[in-house]
């Protein structure tokens, strides 16, 4: 199966890792994969922040870097639930309407795409801890992925899985929400590692690294010494 890469630029910038580690997964998982040096973002940021016209011109590229009819797969649930949902909107009464409607079938979060495309749950991952599974806003309300993770946890060999409370509770971070708001944000951030603390977990996993990013920076600020992961990169430990 041929697959085409979306690495979204924090995480090409940041944690370039997690995207090797990725790549590493689909490729034992039987998939052919592509990667367009010519990519660059998805167009949430300036969405977000109110520049329609800016984003709209980011999305246009996107749409012009990921033609064809391959499989997208991208280690944030954020971004795809952004082209999933924002695009058809962002292109509505254009040229583009049924370029977009296609893209949005073959547009997956690495998770979901393991489980629900590939139909691979196990691929002889060992990593010993106790974790948690912290289930972004966007991975949940965006994308509808709740089963997906946890099922290929489950298969991890010495990874005990528990879970916290108020687990589908926001992380603080919410993008350009953690500068605005930054009391709120930080007082979210404290609730969600005291759940996973509480717990007993010394290990947070998400699909989504801005998530893991924000309650990295609150742990390390606080010396609260609990781990956090991208679920590609648990997926990733243990073999070669």
């Amino acid at each position: 199966m041929k697959v085409q890469l979306f690495i979204p630029c924090f995480i090409d910038q940041l944690y370039p890792g997690t995207a090797f580690n990725m790549v590493k997964v689909l490729k034992k998982a039987g998939c052919e994969v592509s990667y367009n040096q010519e990519q660059t973002c998805c167009g949430q940021p300036a969405y977000n922040a109110g520049f329609r016209a800016d984003s709209k011109a980011v999305c246009s590229k996107f749409l012009a870097d990921f033609k064809g009819s391959d499989y997208i797969v991208a280690p944030s649930a954020s971004c795809v639930g952004f082209i999933r949902n924002y695009y058809p909107k962002i292109f509505d009464n254009s040229s583009h309407h049924n370029e977009v409607k296609a893209l949005q079938k073959r547009t997956f979060e690495f998770s979901e795409f393991m489980v629900n495309v590939l139909k691979v749950e196990d691929v002889g991952a060992t990593y010993n801890a106790r974790a948690t599974y912290h289930d972004s806003c966007a991975g949940l309300r965006e994308c509808g992925i709740k089963n997906e993770p946890r099922k290929l946890l489950a298969k991890v060999k010495g990874l005990e899985l528990v879970e916290m409370k108020d687990t589908e509770t926001c992380c603080g971070f919410g993008g350009s929400f953690a500068v605005k708001f930054e009391s709120i944000s930080v007082a979210m951030a404290d609730q969600k590692t005291g759940n996973a603390i509480a717990a007993g977990a010394s290990c947070i996993i998400s699909t989504d690294l801005s998530c893991l990013m924000h309650l990295d920076g609150y742990s390390r600020y606080k010396d609260l010494r609990i781990e956090t992961m991208h679920i590609a990169d648990v997926l990733a430990s243990g073999w070669d």
